[in-house]
């Protein structure tokens, strides 16, 4: 797949197809982008699990933190990135070490690794790079 473009109904179909996020990288500092996205994606009805090893057990927006990706131990639809681009192959390797693939990850505004991407969608994963679902849900009317 091309990460250059990607049609409004790819994007129209992730976003309501999607029920559970995994949003990594969250912070519990309100001035943080990863805060303010979690809070939208949780007023739009979706389950919201953060991810920080730094904040793990602690709560942001009511949701317990996960240190990591295999930690979650319910089927996840999404990985949400809040991370550096280079550290997406990590993250990838942390998705292939969860019980059950998600179906999409998406890398937040900035996050593009072409490498890792092509890792994921090797095993079937849908990948977007550098959107915000927080943009994406009204701009498409969601």
């Amino acid at each position: 797949m091309t990460h250059d473009h990607y049609p409004d109904t790819l994007i129209r179909d992730i976003l309501t197809s999607t029920r559970t996020i995994a949003l990594v990288g969250a912070s519990p500092k309100p001035e943080r982008p990863s805060y303010r996205v979690m809070a939208t994606l949780l007023k739009h009805g979706y389950t919201v699990i953060p991810v920080n090893p730094g904040q793990a057990g602690k709560d942001i927006h009511g949701q317990t933190v996960v240190a990591r990706l295999s930690d979650i131990d319910v089927p996840v639809d999404m990985i949400d990135v809040f991370r550096a681009p280079a550290e997406m192959d990590s993250v990838v390797d942390d998705v292939f070490s969860m019980k059950t693939l998600p179906k999409y990850i998406w890398g937040q505004l900035g996050v593009r690794n072409d490498a890792a991407a092509a890792r994921a969608e090797e095993r079937g994963v849908t990948v977007i790079m550098d959107r915000c679902p927080a943009i994406e849900i009204p701009r498409l009317g969601l």
